[in-house]
């Protein structure tokens, strides 16, 4: 007997989850999700049997028949919860859990109508990625075991749910004004790809298999931006084999939303962020879209091979963006990729555990170590083995491997066992070893190079030396190359050099999140008082991680910006996600002591 995955309480020797179906209750003004689930497992079983659980009040443990089945709730451990063991009766298929998730539930973030874009109605979305999934349901909560399932979920009306599942229907629910909606999805998934939204809900049709989903407010605008998504579909289609999941919809939340999208199969959930109005942050759902192949379909078996979700999603995406926009959009985005990556380093310190790709997360909360680490470093490994491969050789690869390994989760030992197979020394040959077990970035790690980047690096490099792109440049310069060129700039600036910025580029005014966000570490970084409002507007209103990290951080560097981070926090920290606070406040614990008296 042994533990599959060090997040988990599952162990070897038990049955697996090979189908549930649940029944939940959505009450807004208790801020309560309640329900039953019911468990149908791989094989008869009896004896002990262990579910992972966090803050769910267990009602009772029943058999299909009826029959009531012990159980105990283990002690709580701070990261994976309380562990709920059941004496199942000697061949158990079945059983039914009634339950209650915690208000607090790390999963659900609930949303106030003030807080939404309607300002109407409440809404309610999950997040169950990494470990989460315990915090709504009682589960065996590892990617290593994957299941089907079906839900009938019942809301308040007028509003409406969706899941990362088919829709079956709906109908009046069991009380006055409430309506029950049916889910079925069909396809194994991991628990932490179980999804649900409730909110007021419209949808626009973008294809015959493609669909967006959003507040009535901001749906037409959503439908303008996300266009064309079924080109991006038969792109991935072309590179990585049949799209599997029925359909691609997506759902753009609240600005709460921690991160930049979700890769939910059936239903990505995506930031407003990306609503930039002219089509620039759109490649975001490239990178959702590429986990249908990348994450949902061949899935790491624990987080401590994240890097085969993630790496190989990166490196998917730009494949994507390079058939759809050529070559030269795919390097700068590896430019910008490698931005990201040295400021992990740099957070993490290249020596650390956590810069290899292959991880020992034991006692390791799986939110504490995340980072575009496991994105890309482990996509630059994968375009070095293609590199080394061939492209032609290595496409062959990635087809068969999603194709050998659809539906299951991989440990990195599997995935280098099938690349040997492939390419018989190819380990050697790339130093693999130096990728997945040693920190930093091993030598001979490849470069993306093309005459934009180096014009762009170039120019910002030369900004000490007084050199400043001309309002033609500029003017041509697409997003992405006015991204990469103020990720280079030097910083903190003067104030006469902010300000020559800020116009040049129309930054406090600009529509772009990424260019914005880029743009207001700078001027917090270099303390530039004329940014301060629109700071405190944009960290206000928006919860994506990518974001608040990099601002509340810059914010440090000064007593005036820590005091206006500090201001920030104390009033937005409610409408943040869980995740998003906890980013914060581990930034702000960094912050010098002194800066308190003085902020």
């Amino acid at each position: 007997m042994s533990r599959l995955d060090p997040h988990s309480y599952v162990d070897t020797d038990q049955a697996r989850t090979r189908h549930i179906r649940l029944r939940w209750s959505v009450d807004f003004k208790r801020r309560s999700l309640e329900g039953e689930v019911l468990i149908e497992l791989d094989r008869e079983a009896s004896g002990t049997f262990d579910l992972d659980t966090k803050g769910l009040a267990i009602h009772w443990v029943r058999t299909a028949g009826g029959a009531a089945i012990p159980y105990q709730l283990g002690d709580e451990e701070p990261i994976l919860g309380r562990r709920l063991r059941l004496d199942l009766p000697a061949g158990t298929r079945t059983l039914a859990i009634a339950y209650a998730a915690s208000p607090e539930a790390v999963a659900l973030q609930w949303l106030e109508p003030e807080q939404t874009s309607g300002k109407k109605h409440p809404l309610l979305f999950s997040q169950c990625q990494a470990i989460h999934a315990r915090t709504i349901v009682p589960i065996q909560d590892s990617p290593s075991i994957r299941m089907t399932y079906a839900a009938e979920v019942t809301v308040p009306t007028p509003l409406s749910a969706v899941m990362s599942a088919g829709p079956a229907g709906d109908w009046p629910g069991p009380a006055a004004d409430t309506r029950t909606f049916r889910f079925e999805m069909p396809q194994r998934i991991p628990a932490y790809l179980i999804a649900l939204a409730v909110g007021n809900l419209v949808s626009r049709d973008l294809s015959p298999r493609a669909r967006v989903w959003a507040e009535p407010e901001i749906v037409e605008s959503a439908a303008w931006e996300l266009a064309g998504v079924e080109a991006m579909i038969l792109a991935a289609e072309k590179l990585f084999g049949p799209y599997e999941w029925d359909r691609y919809d997506m759902l753009v939340l609240p600005h709460s939303f921690p991160f930049g999208g979700m890769e939910n199969p059936r239903m990505t959930f995506l930031t407003p962020t990306l609503l930039a109005g002219d089509h620039s942050l759109v490649d975001v759902v490239a990178h959702e879209l590429a986990h249908s192949w990348t994450g949902n379909l061949v899935t790491n078996a624990s987080m401590e091979h994240f890097w085969l979700n993630e790496g190989c999603t990166v490196w998917a995406e730009r494949r994507i963006l390079e058939a759809l926009h050529g070559s030269g959009a795919a390097v700068l985005g590896w430019a910008i990729g490698e931005k990201a990556l040295e400021q992990a380093i740099q957070r993490f310190g290249a020596d650390s555990p956590l810069m290899k790709l292959r991880t020992d997360l034991t006692g390791i909360d799986p939110d504490d170590a995340f980072s575009v680490i496991p994105y890309e470093k482990g996509a630059r490994f994968l375009a070095l083995i293609e590199r080394t491969a061939g492209r032609e050789r290595f496409d062959e690869f990635v087809r068969a491997y999603i194709d050998r390994f659809r539906f299951t989760s991989m440990t990195s030992e599997q995935f280098m066992e099938f690349l040997e197979q492939r390419f018989p020394g190819m380990s050697e040959r790339v130093n693999a070893s130096a990728w997945l077990s040693e920190p930093g970035m091993p030598a001979g790690a490849p470069v993306f190079r093309s005459e934009t980047l180096d014009g762009l690096t170039s120019l910002a490099g030369a900004w000490s030396d007084g050199r400043r792109p001309s309002a033609e440049q500029i003017a041509a310069w697409k997003p992405a190359e006015r991204l990469v060129y103020m990720q280079h700039v030097p910083r903190p600036l003067s104030a006469d050099d902010c300000a020559w910025l800020d116009s040049a580029f129309s930054l406090n005014a600009c529509g772009n999140y990424e260019i914005l966000v880029e743009w207001l570490t700078i001027a917090a970084s270099s303390d530039y008082a004329p940014s301060f409002n629109r700071i405190r507007e944009v960290m206000a209103r928006v919860g994506r991680m990518k974001y608040l990290r990099p601002v509340f951080t810059a914010m440090g560097a000064h007593p005036r910006t820590r005091g206006l981070a500090r201001d920030i926090f104390a009033a937005a920290a409610p409408s943040y996600h869980a995740l998003s606070r906890r980013v914060i406040e581990s930034i702000l614990e960094k912050y010098p002591a002194e800066a308190a008296a003085g902020a």
